[in-house]
């Protein structure tokens, strides 16, 4: 049974007739905006508009002007090409076009201002639920905001999330490597869902499933006030934090370190360490290295 016309409530900017065909890669097709409008942009849902763009600086760069603009929540913007994207601590990176999901989404919560680090949690625990149910492929969440996949007994960054605050709005961006190629990539640490072995690497699929799961999971959050144990988000994160109970080295603001075993996840979303002296320290900002663990001398 197919369902029927739901009505359209924004623009659509699609391929234009200049420039290249975006099927010159037939292992890279366009993502199908009429088909993810037609299913996401529905009557009291949480999405209101979904646009797709060729190529743009970065998606996060624009939603948030447009936040700013005065935009509704629940804008959706996804380039097939970004060559300006941002990660945490302003680093760039470029990919080939349509080899992955580069997107952001405009929220505007009604919780507490306080519980708002806890966006980027809920965007990684949306794409890995997703992941692992649609792809296949279980995705460990590196604290505060990598998703990685082991591959050959090695774990690879798989994309990461950024999420930025502009007045009462918060743009959430999420880079996810789809189809790329292993020379390709940008650094040996990275990886693909197609080098992970994933069942489905179709984009259209993967996002209409991922913008699903984060809209269900974000009603839960809001319905909680934005309380991450009541809307179940702390232990469904905890249970895919590759960072928990690993010894890490993290790199603190001011160029400090900070060396122990991450052992918890509090209601803040700082990530607890526990120093050798048995001190356990909340770490709300830095950069977390899983540190191997030594052989055992025999």
């Amino acid at each position: 049974m197919t369902e029927p016309d739901r009505p359209r409530r924004s623009g659509l900017r699609g391929f234009g007739h200049d420039g290249p065909s975006p099927w010159t890669d037939l292992d890279r097709p366009p993502l199908d905006a009429a088909a993810l409008r037609h299913d996401l942009l529905l009557p009291d849902a949480l999405w209101t508009a979904l646009d797709v763009v060729t190529e743009t600086g970065s998606t996060n760069t624009d939603l948030t002007a447009r936040a700013r603009a005065g935009e509704a929540e629940g804008a959706v913007l996804i380039a097939e090409r970004q060559n300006a994207g941002r990660g945490r601590l302003d680093r760039r990176w470029a990919a080939p076009a349509r080899s992955g999901l580069f997107l952001s989404v405009l929220l505007r919560p009604r919780v507490p201002r306080e519980r708002l680090g806890w966006l980027p949690i809920l965007v990684g625990v949306a794409a890995a639920s997703t992941i692992a149910r649609v792809a296949g492929v279980e995705i460990g969440l590196k604290w505060p905001n990598d998703l990685q996949v082991e591959v050959a007994g090695e774990e690879r960054k798989l994309g990461g999330i950024l999420t930025e605050l502009s007045g009462d709005a918060v743009v959430a961006g999420l880079g996810l490597n789809v189809s790329l190629r292993a020379d390709e990539l940008p650094v040996p640490t990275a990886t693909s869902l197609a080098l992970a072995g994933a069942e489905v690497t179709d984009r259209t699929t993967l996002l209409r499933a991922l913008l699903r799961e984060f809209a269900e999971l974000y009603r839960e959050w809001q319905d909680a006030a934005g309380d991450p144990h009541a809307s179940g988000l702390l232990p469904a994160y905890a249970a895919r934090c590759s960072t928990l109970g690993r010894e890490v080295l993290v790199q603190l603001p001011g160029e400090r370190e900070l060396r122990g075993e991450a052992v918890a996840v509090d209601g803040d979303g700082r990530l607890v360490v526990r120093t050798p002296d048995g001190t356990r320290q909340p770490v709300g900002a830095g950069d977390v290295l899983h540190v191997r663990p030594q052989p055992k001398q025999g």
